[in-house]
């Protein structure tokens, strides 16, 4: 892709996101110029982005699925995630290239993204992790985004902030969770432990997160009037 065409795509997500520019995050900038790739040749077989989006959710119903075979099946429902992950990003560069983005479409995406969420909580729990810390990062990741579709109904535009605990984050802990369970299963050993671990640092990154939303949504819309 060339230069002209990856700033394109990374100013049209700006624009559709409040004018929050990607490029301050890696993860977020590749993950979208990822998805806009890979959406190309699905709008050449005229794949509808709602049937994207729900098949996102479901893949990562199916990488939850697969935890419960075993750890030996943990890499398996790594790969699934990550796959998972590129639909996500891809049902939106899908509606952007053929300008077919609509209020239903935004609402099945974000009822799908929780669906995710949970999905993902409940894979690091089944890589180990205690179910406590499964719970928190659920409650955080929703109180998070509960947080940002509130102040954006009450007018704010786009996403308020890109903090540490989006949807890559997400996504990365899981995969990083699910890989850690697998290689403790060749070499023998437990993985509470690892698990356990990775998974306070994501209850961490989420408290951030969930922070650094609460400021800026405060920023945007305290005191302006209904």
């Amino acid at each position: 892709m060339s230069a002209e065409r990856r700033d394109a795509v990374l100013d049209g997500w700006s624009e559709l996101h409040g004018g929050i520019d990607p490029r301050g995050s890696i993860w977020i900038r590749n993950w979208i110029l990822a998805s806009n790739a890979c959406a190309r040749p699905l709008v050449r077989l005229g794949v509808g982005p709602n049937t994207i989006t729900v098949c996102g959710a479901v893949v990562t119903a199916l990488a939850f699925a697969v935890t419960f075979a075993g750890r030996g099946w943990f890499l398996v429902a790594a790969l699934i995630v990550l796959l998972a992950a590129l639909l996500d990003g891809v049902d939106g560069a899908v509606a952007a290239q053929t300008g077919s983005a609509t209020q239903w479409g935004r609402v099945l995406d974000t009822l799908a993204d929780r669906c995710s969420d949970l999905f993902l909580a409940g894979i690091v729990v089944m890589a180990g992790a205690p179910t406590w810390l499964g719970v928190c990062l659920a409650v955080l990741t929703l109180l998070l985004e509960g947080t940002r579709s509130t102040a954006q109904a009450a007018g704010m535009a786009g996403p308020g902030t890109v903090t540490v605990w989006e949807r890559p984050s997400r996504v990365i802990l899981a995969v990083i969770a699910t890989i850690g369970a697998a290689v403790s299963w060749w070499a023998g050993a437990s993985a509470g432990s690892l698990t356990s671990i990775i998974a306070g640092i994501g209850v961490v990154l989420a408290m951030i997160g969930l922070i650094q939303l609460l400021v800026a949504v405060g920023r945007r819309t305290y005191g302006r009037p209904v």
